[in-house]
């Protein structure tokens, strides 16, 4: 039993012999090998065609064998003989890595020669996205650096993108110099090598900034009847808003027969019946951690005369600001 064995024993190593003879005698003869191009995680199929004249053939790696005619010496379970016809020799590689680049060479005999045919396997990798920036929170005026790094092969390229403004930039460093409340938003990094889809990924840029009141509105109302004040301010973080009226008694919700209601960007006085202690002046005052701004308004008689603008009064606070901020930069010019 042991005489069968041991012949194919030495058959299989002929074979292998001969593949490294082969490999080593006609690596200097062969043409160019012809390029072989697949996605990371596809399947490669390489074929080597033949004839019935070939005596012996095999599959390299480099100078590993990876089959011998039917014997398979290669150690990894993916690669696997595909076809061994009389006119086809050829393996798959299923599931193939970056590693699995690189050349194979199928070497086989004829009856007067050796012969050799290479293909070089290039492993293309889908880009994408490893790292990028935190969301952040800034004060406006301040510098943003956003950073988004990707890979893939071959190198990818990176842009980032504003959505809400259509800004675009190229490289993977995006530099913001001295922020604007519209510059706020989300920022999107895309990366693409052409071998998939691209790779997204979003980072959403908070900028803060003062109150600034947009809109105020007079209101007329007889007595006995309702009336509503409005007050509306953009401002990040939100803006509280306080009532005022005549310029010094702040007002309080569910006293003196009105009620305040107040929103992220409004806040309105409601008078369900108005009496003549309610006509004036009144004031709204919006404000957050960065600042305030105020501005007046009025509830009239009938037959008073209602403004035609809005009157804006920059709080004491951010004239401070403003104060420490220009008058250095007056000094200088």
């Amino acid at each position: 039993m042991k005489a069968p064995l041991q012949r194919v024993n030495l058959a299989s190593l002929g074979i292998v012999i001969l593949a490294q003879v082969l490999f080593v005698q006609c690596t200097e003869f062969v043409p160019p090998a012809d390029n072989y191009t697949v996605s990371q995680g596809d399947n490669a199929t390489l074929s080597c065609l033949i004839d019935d004249k070939v005596t012996r053939v095999a599959w390299l790696n480099r100078s590993n064998i990876l089959y011998a005619g039917k014997d398979k010496w290669s150690i990894d379970t993916r690669v696997q003989l595909l076809t061994n016809t009389k006119t086809e020799y050829s393996i798959v590689i299923t599931h193939v890595d970056v590693a699995d680049e690189g050349l194979y060479t199928c070497s086989f005999q004829t009856e007067d020669k050796p012969h050799t045919s290479q293909v070089y396997l290039i492993v293309q990798v889908p880009a994408k996205i490893v790292n990028i920036s935190s969301s952040v929170t800034v004060n406006e005026g301040s510098n943003v650096n956003l950073q988004c790094l990707a890979v893939g092969k071959p190198e990818p390229t990176i842009t980032w993108q504003q959505l809400a403004e259509g800004f675009s930039s190229e490289g993977e460093l995006l530099e913001i110099t001295e922020i604007n409340r519209q510059q706020a938003g989300d920022y999107e990094c895309i990366t693409s090598n052409g071998v998939s889809i691209p790779d997204t990924k979003k980072v959403q840029i908070t900028v803060n900034y003062p109150p600034y009141i947009t809109k105020v509105n007079d209101a007329q109302s007889p007595v006995g009847k309702s009336a509503r004040l409005r007050c509306e301010a953009l401002a990040v973080p939100p803006a509280d808003f306080e009532w005022f009226k005549d310029d010094k008694r702040r007002l309080i919700s569910g006293t003196d027969g009105l009620s305040i209601q107040s929103e992220s960007i409004w806040s309105v006085i409601l008078f369900s019946n108005v009496t003549s202690r309610h006509y004036g002046n009144y004031t709204c005052l919006a404000s957050n951690k960065l600042g305030s701004f105020n501005s007046s308004l009025r509830l009239l008689k009938p037959g008073d005369p209602l403004n035609q603008g809005v009157t804006h009064t920059v709080s004491p606070l951010l004239l401070g600001l403003l104060s420490s901020t220009l008058i250095p930069l007056l000094r200088t010019v």
